[in-house]
Parts: structure tokens; C-alpha cells; sequence
């Protein structure tokens, strides 16, 4: 069964004219999981002509407003931006403190995301949890080295599988997470020279890869300091020997 990962927002918080925020759709069999989404993605689903409406679940990294700052209009969209308004059931997967999360958006929001036409299944998971989803599926989270509560997600279906970190910091735990897997979604933030904690740089993810020994490495979340031009050529310089891809806004990527 095919498996595609469509890149609908590769950017950060600091906004750029070509990218929006942090927001992935994959797709294969029935499920049509949305992995994050960041002010922008919305629109560029319209954009890019992907059906928005039918989203089977929606998946959390962390709390940051660059990857869930348009949720409340996603939900504004499902209940008034379509007639009839949506009412088949939405599971969302996050970490420890998304359904607190959504009642706070709903404090500020209003009546879309605190008795939206529809119902919202939560599903809070933990460092090591596997959970199995719409019978295609199966998603493992890992934690992350960025928030308290950040998590990364690796979901496999048949033979082919996905790893998305989310924004980590260097960790051989997340690396574990993702070995072996087929496309290796991973940030890469800043220049070596301002390595972090909380962030990973060229180097740092060379040497997660190095571990992880993915098929595919498509970086995302650069911000401007980093030039995306010279991502491959500095993670090869970092020590990892194989193709580098960067990914784009709007790019379909088969599994």
C-alpha cells in the first residue's frame, strides 16, 4: 500500500515569503494524519488542492505556536468553511497536556474547538508508547530533546515507515527511534556555529543519521541563519556519506 508524505509547511518562526509553518500530511490507505500544523497550513492545503475536509487525525509534537497555531482555524474551517459542516470523528495524538491544551484554545476561540459539529477523540501518549491506528497503521513516540512535553513519532504501515521528529536537540534516543526507516524527517534549525541544546545543527544530525541509518534524509525546519542551499554539502562535512534532501513546501514524497 503506498505511503505519501506531503510537505505542506517546512519553516519556522521566523516567517519567510516561500514557506509557512511546521505541517506534514501523510496519507496511505484510509488515514490522512496531519503531523503538526503551524500558522499557514491551512491555506496551503487549499493551495495545493489537498482535501482538508476528510483529515482522519491529527497529530502533536509540542505546544510551540510555529506547529500548532492553526488548529483553531482548522477547526473554524470544519464547522463554518464547509457545508455541511463536518461531522465524522477526529482522533488527535499528542503528548502529555494536549487535551488541556485544547481547552485553552477553546477559552480564547470560542465554540468551534470547545463543541465543534463533530467528535474530537484525545489520545495522549508517552515516551515508548505504540499505539495502532485506523487499522493501517502503527505510530511510536519517542521524546525529544526541546519542551518537556515534545515528543517525536515513528509510524509504519506494511514495509514502509516515517520517522518526524518534530524540533529535538542531538539524541541518540530519537535516532534509535527512527533506525532503519525509510524516510527520516528531521530538523535541522542552526549553523554549527550556534549549536544548542534544543535544536539540532548540520553536524548534530549528521551524527543522529549516522545511528538512525534511514533510506531518505529530508531536513526541515531551517531557519534563515542556516542556508538551505548548503545543508547537504555540511551533513556530508559532518560525517554522513549519503544523498540529503531539503524539503519544500508543496513536495509529495512517496514512502
Amino acid at each position: 500500500m503506498p505511503m505519501i508524505l506531503t510537505a505542506l509547511g517546512t519553516g519556522t518562526a521566523a516567517p519567510e515569503p516561500d514557506r509557512v509553518c511546521s505541517g506534514y500530511l501523510l496519507e496511505t490507505g484510509e488515514l490522512r494524519l496531519l503531523m503538526d500544523c503551524g500558522p499557514g497550513v491551512v491555506h496551503r492545503m487549499a493551495r495545493l488542492g489537498i482535501e482538508w475536509r476528510t483529515i482522519t487525525h491529527l497529530l502533536v509534537t509540542h505546544f510551540h505556536n510555529d506547529h500548532i497555531g492553526d488548529i483553531p482555524m482548522l477547526f473554524f474551517a470544519w464547522k463554518y468553511g464547509m457545508r455541511p459542516a463536518r461531522s465524522e470523528p477526529l482522533t488527535v495524538i499528542g503528548p502529555k497536556g494536549t487535551k488541556k491544551l485544547f481547552e485553552k484554545m477553546a477559552g480564547v476561540f470560542g465554540d468551534h474547538l470547545s463543541e465543534p459539529p463533530f467528535e474530537v477523540r484525545f489520545d495522549e501518549v508517552e515516551d515508548g508508547d505504540e499505539r495502532r491506528i485506523s487499522d493501517v497503521a502503527r505510530v511510536t513516540a519517542g521524546k525529544t530533546q526541546h519542551t518537556q512535553e515534545s515528543v517525536a513519532y515513528r509510524l509504519e504501515s506494511g514495509n514502509r515507515s516515517v520517522c518526524y521528529t518534530g524540533d529535538t536537540g542531538m539524541s541518540d534516543h530519537v535516532a534509535k527511534l527512527a533506525q532503519g526507516v525509510n524516510t527520516l524527517l528531521i530538523e535541522c534549525s542552526v549553523p554549527d556555529e550556534e549549536a544548542m541544546e534544543t535544536h539540532l545543527s548540520p553536524s548534530q544530525l549528521a551524527a543522529m543519521a549516522r545511528v538512525a541509518l534511514p533510506h531518505r534524509l529530508l531536513v526541515t525546519h531551517v531557519f534563515p541563519q542556516l542556508d538551505r542551499d548548503r545543508i547537504p554539502e555540511l551533513v556530508r562535512l559532518g560525517g554522513w556519506p549519503a544523498k540529503v534532501e531539503v524539503a519544500v513546501d508543496g513536495e509529495r514524497y512517496e514512502i
